[in-house]
Parts: structure tokens; sequence; C-alpha cells
């Protein structure tokens, strides 16, 4: 069980989340693993929604869901390997598509 606080302004929440793991209850090793996951969450889902729309995308038949997927990963990663041009994901992808 983790609770946290938050304050904003004058505005106060405390919220209780109760979390299922194999690790040992060691308070440190269940915060890195928390944040872990949330840095993923962070990192690349949300980088695959935004500049790829991966929420939006509706391909359900057979194997496109995976193989779009794979698509979009291998994409992403180009794009983040691509040090030419100082541009965000999505303006990186704008320029490919234009070029």
């Amino acid at each position: 069980m983790v609770r946290s606080k938050r304050i904003i302004g004058k505005s106060e929440s405390e919220e209780v989340r109760h979390f299922i793991s194999s690790l040992p209850p060691v308070a440190e090793a269940l915060g890195h693993a928390v944040r872990a996951h949330w840095g993923i969450e962070n990192s690349l889902h949300w980088v695959l929604d935004m500049a790829f729309r991966e929420d939006e995308c509706r391909k359900r038949k057979d194997n496109s869901a995976e193989n779009f997927a794979v698509l979009r990963h291998l994409t992403l990663s180009l794009l983040k390997r691509e040090q030419t041009c100082k541009r965000s994901i999505a303006g990186k992808r704008l320029l490919a598509g234009w070029d």
C-alpha cells in the first residue's frame, strides 16, 4: 500500500494505491518498481500515442495490430537516432513524409 499526498496551491488531495508484487516488502524497492513502470509509460507509450496516434488505430484483423506496432516501434527508434535536424518526433515524421 502506498499513500501519496499532493498539494497544488491551496488544493490538497490524498490517494491510496495498492500493489500486488512478489518483491520483498521494502519501500525503496517497491517505489523503484512503480517509478520504473511509469517511466516506461511516459517515455514510450505517450510518444507512440502523441506522434503516431496509436490509441486511435483501428487495425484488428489477423496480425495487423501486432505488425503495425512493430513498424511503429521501429520507426520511433529510427526517428530517435536521427540527429541531423532538431525537431520533435512528430516533426521528424512530417519531414520524412514530405521527402
